[in-house]
């Protein structure tokens, strides 16, 4: 069992058949959910699986929580041609839960609940009585969890 980083083969191909609306306020709604180091997360992966996903606890429960689209941009300079879209920093209070990575996937989707990352926390983090936070990098051309270049 482990968990790589990685976009879903199948999202890349969901993107071409317009199947993601990431559009700010009106698009697609997105979720992330916690796995232990025994799931199984990579580019294979198609949909959310509860399959080794933590325990629900204090805020958490089954199925992770939404992400709040902070929107998409286009570089300029040297990230031209590369577009990102960026998701807000998502806590879950009151828990006890170790995870070692994450899945965003999009509820509204013609695929049911469809994979679109697979995220490797690098080691388990844990949260004992307090709070769990996913900090997604600075939204830039370099850094933002979803990029797309040419």
């Amino acid at each position: 069992m482990a968990i790589t980083q990685a976009l879903a083969n199948s999202f890349k191909k969901e993107l071409l058949e317009a199947d993601h609306d990431f559009t700010q306020t009106t698009g697609d709604k997105f979720k992330i959910a916690l796995y232990t180091s025994s799931a199984t997360l990579n580019s294979a992966t198609t949909s959310y699986t509860t399959g080794n996903e933590v325990g629900a606890s204090g805020q958490y429960s089954a199925g992770g929580g939404a992400l709040v689209n902070n929107g998409t941009a286009i570089g300029s300079g040297t990230g031209a041609g590369v577009a990102y879209v960026d998701f807000a920093d998502r806590s879950f209070t009151g828990v006890t839960l170790t995870a070692r990575g994450a899945l965003i996937y999009n509820t509204s989707a013609t695929v049911a609940n469809a994979a679109v990352a697979a995220l490797d926390f690098g080691s388990d983090k844990t949260a004992t009585s307090g709070t769990f936070t996913i900090q997604f990098p600075a939204a830039t051309t370099s850094a933002a969890i979803l990029r797309i270049s040419g």
